[in-house]
């Protein structure tokens, strides 16, 4: 009798635990996504929602379900407690205008991301998870910004294009089964570091949604980016962390966002000046209530924070600022993520958790950090072709600059390198024991004149064939928290340019910077300028190879470069018409957006432009023959733009509206096709509050660089009136 009882007992224990499991809806992955968030929901307390919308999390222990978000960097290479493939800046990457190949870049660190997650190994700050905050899709509009390193172009189509190739290598091609997720950073109008968690951006709607927002729909709406993380500054008198009609009105029911949304560390506790900054600076201070502030941010759309949350969501929720209604769907939205990475299923379901630790630093990813160098290489001068230099004419090179040895700067969120090649190695490596290299630091980055270093550089300079004369800026100069004052060479470099030259007429300046530097006295000077921004790990291979021809450069400036400060607004302006960028900048540049020489030459020819445009749903087709008329194989970026010249309105002296990234043989031709949408064409009318296109002759211009047009047409654009567009596309 007692064992028929038992066996009852077990058969009903049985039978309860089958019922159990098969009510756990959120563990079944044949369920809808959405039904599986609805179940799991059910089954938390208040406590544990408002833990789980701290990106610190971790996880929920009694259900058995893992943190998976954590606190992770990938902005050129993962961000790790050990070495991983150390990759050019964003700067470097723009440069490249080449999609296509970040893509394949941000594959390859998704690749070393989710490996790292794989095998329980720990970030920066927190063990890995597979939420990663990058990319920084921000305008590089100011010059003197200390974060340009950190993004892609001055040029809202060229960061969009860069914006979605990343973030759909990091995530994937299915949306629903992700191997990591992008945050994109920083939401928006984030421009300037002084004070920016206290500053107020005054951006008029025209501005708003034609120069500061088309890359930010292009990433959403294109890229599917899975998160999105709003920035300290304010818009109009409204914190970004609690600005509804950016995170909710254009984010959510604009563009049909549906991942989570994330504020920059600590804003929401800034807004009520209860943490100040780390130089001691008050944040927004809208209100003495944390609880009041959890709140507004909850109801503006801000999904995610720091431990605030976690603290202040149930008080929020007892004192009746919030419902849990209101809980459950900022953590709807994150959860929504997180099924989506397959976080909380069985992990053999994803292909992703058989990634191994053999992908990171893995042979294909050291030469691929080397090639997005090589393709970055933006050359800015060349008289007389003085590049590339002939081997067999070279017995020694006094490699000379603070960027030319072993601690040129890398650029801000990454690690620890694992190895850091100099221009100095690199040439060594590629000019064997037949060549003399040397090196002399002539000057520090940011220290004033040392005469006996500087002497030896000098020295050095003039007993050697050739000087490489390596020359920039480093994170004491530009990065997070520091802007820069001027343009100027920093430290005493320019001096040691000078002195150099002085000795040694056979002067190359590589410059090792991301925003740009005024150098004019280089420029009517030296032979040779090259650009070779952060350029990652493999520095010194991808500069000596370009430097001798092994490389062809075919990088091209994201960015204008000024001869000064004359003509640029200062930072607190935001109507970038009053003179910022190449759209709007009205002097004549050091070197305009979209430079870039080569070794060869490139010929335009037999433009053809479609049209008229009658409708605002056509395309406008443009055509031309590229032909390489040089010697020597080299990739060329051609760039389209247009132009009203006659409008109701004040129009931008260029727009860019498409480009591509070609190389050619010798002698080649290639019969080219870009494409614009005439949607693209259109104009904000804030009267409106849409995009409309405008009737009139529109400037097609095809060239080199927006200085530098080879080609020249037109197009006319009929309609019967200004027809509306509910949202132009990039």
């Amino acid at each position: 009798m007692k064992l028929f009882v038992l066996s009852g007992l077990l058969v009903c224990s049985a039978f309860a635990l089958a019922q159990g499991a098969a009510k756990e809806t959120f563990r079944d992955t044949s369920q809808p996504i959405e039904s599986r968030i609805t179940d799991l929901l059910g089954r938390l307390t208040l406590e544990e929602k408002a833990a789980q919308l701290d990106h610190t999390n971790t996880g929920i222990p009694r259900l058995n379900l893992p943190a998976w978000g954590g606190w992770n960097q990938t902005l050129h290479g993962v961000w790790s407690k050990q070495p991983t493939t150390l990759f050019p800046i964003p700067t470097a990457m723009g440069a490249t205008w080449d999609p296509e190949l970040v893509h394949t870049v941000a594959v390859a660190m998704s690749d070393e991301g989710r490996a790292l997650y794989n095998a329980k190994a720990e970030g920066p700050r927190t063990r890995h998870g597979l939420v990663f905050r990058s990319p920084v899709i921000n305008i590089s509009r100011d010059p003197r910004w200390g974060r340009v390193q950190e993004v892609f172009s001055e040029d809202p189509l060229l960061t969009g294009r860069m914006a979605v190739a990343y973030v759909r290598g990091l995530q994937g091609d299915d949306v629903n089964h992700l191997k990591l997720a992008a945050t994109v950073k920083h939401f928006a109008v984030n421009n300037v570091e002084a004070g920016r968690q206290h500053l107020n951006a005054n951006v008029d709607e025209r501005n708003l949604f034609e120069f500061w927002l088309p890359h930010w729909r292009a990433a959403i709406v294109d890229g599917h980016a899975q998160s999105v993380m709003s920035s300290y500054n304010a818009i109009n008198g409204t914190p970004n962390a609690v600005n509804h009609y950016l995170l909710t009105d254009i984010l959510r029911k604009k563009w049909g966002f549906d991942g989570f949304v994330t504020d920059d560390l600590g804003a929401v506790a800034l807004l009520t000046g209860a943490r100040a900054n780390s130089d001691g600076e008050p944040g927004q201070h809208l209100t003495e209530d944390p609880v009041m502030a959890a709140a507004m941010a909850i109801k503006a759309g801000n999904d995610s924070d720091d431990p605030e949350f976690r603290t202040n969501l149930p008080l929020a929720v007892q004192r009746g600022l919030l419902t849990e209604n209101d809980i459950d769907g900022a953590l709807r939205n994150v959860l929504r993520v997180g099924f989506r990475l397959g976080a909380y299923d069985p992990p053999e379901m994803s292909p992703y958790s058989r990634i191994g630790m053999d992908v990171v630093r893995s042979p294909e990813h050291l030469k691929l950090s080397q090639t997005l160098a090589e393709e970055s290489m933006t050359l800015l001068l060349n008289r007389q072709h003085f590049l590339p230099l002939k081997r067999e004419q070279v017995r020694s090179v006094a490699v000379i600059g603070p960027a030319g040895g072993d601690d040129y700067e890398t650029g801000n969120y990454y690690g620890k390198p694992a190895r850091k090649v100099s221009v100095a190695a690199g040439l060594r490596d590629l000019l064997g024991k037949d060549v003399k290299v040397e090196f002399e630091q002539g000057t520090g980055f940011t220290q004033p004149t040392d005469q006996k270093a500087m002497e030896r550089a000098v020295s050095l300079a003039r007993n050697s064939d050739v000087v490489v004369l390596c020359l920039g800026t480093s994170l004491a100069v530009e990065a997070e928290g520091r802007d820069r004052r001027n343009l100027d060479l920093p430290g005493a470099q320019e001096q040691l340019l000078e002195a150099v030259f002085a000795a040694n007429p056979k002067t190359v300046v590589v410059l090792m910077n991301a925003g740009p530097l005024a150098t004019t006295w280089a420029h009517d000077h030296v032979p040779a300028v090259l650009s070779a921004w952060y350029p990652g790990e493999a520095a010194g291979n991808a500069v000596a190879r370009t430097l001798f021809g092994l490389n062809n450069p075919g990088g091209h400036l994201p960015h204008t470069v000024y001869q000064n400060l004359d003509g640029v607004p200062p930072q607190n302006e935001y109507d970038v018409s009053k003179g910022y960028t190449y759209q709007y900048f009205k002097a004549v540049p050091l070197y305009a957006f979209g430079h870039g020489l080569s070794y060869t030459r490139f010929t335009y020819s037999n433009l053809k432009v479609s049209g008229p445009i009658a409708a605002k749903d056509a395309t406008l087709d443009v055509t031309f023959d590229l032909r390489n008329s040089g010697d020597v194989a080299g990739a060329e970026v051609s760039q389209l733009y247009t132009h009203l010249p006659k409008s109701v309105a004040v129009q931008p002296l260029l727009t860019l509206r498409g480009f591509a990234r070609v190389t050619l043989q010798p002698g080649e031709t290639k019969h080219m096709h870009l494409e614009v949408h005439a949607q693209q064409l259109a104009w904000y009318h804030t009267m409106d509050h849409e995009f409309r296109l405008e009737s009139g002759i529109y400037d097609v211009l095809v060239g080199s660089a927006s200085d530098d047009i080879r080609l020249r047409g037109s197009v006319e654009v009929r309609t019967a009136s200004a027809q509306p567009i509910l949202e132009r596309p990039d």
